[in-house]
């Protein structure tokens, strides 16, 4: 199946204004899952409709495998689009809906209803096939856009946040399927989202976007532990990085970070420096590096509890640890990072030191 190419693509709706989209980059691999991420604003939806033919670019050239489609129609791009709203026809029933783009490329009809009839099982609403729109709830109706966009086999499937009306549980079951088609399709994906769970965990590649440029593009578990940026490292991650103000010293011949916590770093002198921790690599005890810090919240989650607490500073953090975890609020712990789990950013929130992984 084509890969999805973006070369130097940029995209202004107001020629006085910044742009929507700016130079941005970006392959997705033949057969790869990529996702979109970032905040509601950031320009993953312009891509998408770019891409898609929906919008034209003000500059750069879109490529689905080695045919530059920049100038092209939507209809001959041979490209799916499913969007967060589901736009089915109401006087169709949920068969019809789904086989519609079958019908129109003249597919033979025994062969239409076979494949509407697989994808409809797959996607667990085969006994809903002679029910119309109205009479579905709104996760039915959304796995009905599905069912119509993965019908169609197309050389590439576009997804505008399509599980943004779901509830959770209907949307993680939803998520799992989605993957597990695309693998056993092997068609390439565009997908775009703000939540970071569904990039995380569905993407083989995710692209995070901020004010319409790239951030950073990666496989997912790299953007988590080496994020590019501290924009990054807090838009990726729930409960999001700890982000410590300091400075990057040089102490008795040692490179440390100085601040509400004390580490030895790798990381260039700096006046102006944020260490960034995960919560999971933030250590309540005793070590030959702690600092006394003060709780102010436990929040039990049963398999997991976050404890937050405050320096001297009045600077506060979170820690992840797992299983139950008691502590009177106001207690005073001692706190602590693993070097090798610090992250240290510039003024300018670049990634100045990865730390040793």
């Amino acid at each position: 199946m084509p890969g999805i190419t973006l070369d130097r693509l940029s995209k202004r709706f107001d020629a006085g204004g910044s742009p929507a989209v700016a130079a941005l980059s970006l392959e997705i691999p033949e057969g790869q899952f990529g996702v979109l991420v970032g905040p509601s604003g950031c320009g993953k939806t312009t891509v998408l409709r770019m891409v898609a033919g929906l919008e034209a670019p003000s500059s750069g050239r879109v490529f689905i495998g080695r045919h530059e489609v920049t100038e092209l129609p939507p209809r001959d791009r041979d490209i799916a689009m499913v969007f967060q709203n589901y736009a089915l026809y109401p006087h169709l029933n949920v068969s019809e809906n789904i086989g519609f783009g079958l019908r129109m490329r003249r597919v033979a009809a025994a062969d239409a209803a076979r494949r509407v009839r697989m994808v409809a099982e797959s996607l667990g609403i085969g006994q809903l096939l002679a029910r119309m729109p109205a009479h579905l709830s709104g996760g039915q109706r959304q796995r009905v856009a599905l069912a119509r966009a993965i019908v169609r086999e197309p050389a590439v499937f576009l997804f505008d946040e399509p599980l943004s009306n779901l509830d959770a549980q209907i949307r993680a079951q939803t998520r799992a399927e989605l993957v597990r088609l695309q693998r056993q399709l092997g068609t390439t994906v565009l997908y775009v989202t703000h939540d970071q769970v569904e990039a995380m965990t569905m993407a083989t590649r995710v692209a995070v976007m901020n004010a319409g440029r790239l951030e950073q593009v990666a496989a997912p578990l790299e953007v988590y532990q080496a994020p590019a940026s501290l924009f990054v490292a807090s838009f990726v991650g729930s409960p999001s990085i700890n982000r410590l103000p300091g400075r990057v010293s040089d102490v008795d011949g040692t490179r440390r970070f100085v601040g509400p916590l004390a580490v030895a770093v790798g990381a260039p002198l700096l006046e102006a420096a944020i260490l960034g921790v995960r919560p999971e690599h933030l250590v309540i005890g005793e070590t030959a590096e702690a600092t006394k810090a003060t709780v102010v919240l436990v929040e039990s989650l049963g398999p997991e509890t976050l404890v937050h607490v405050r320096f001297d500073g009045s600077e506060e953090a979170v820690a992840r640890v797992a299983g139950a975890y008691s502590l009177p609020i106001g207690a005073v712990v001692p706190v602590s990072v693993d070097p090798r789990h610090a992250l240290v950013f510039d003024g300018m929130g670049q990634l100045a030191w990865p730390g040793t992984r």
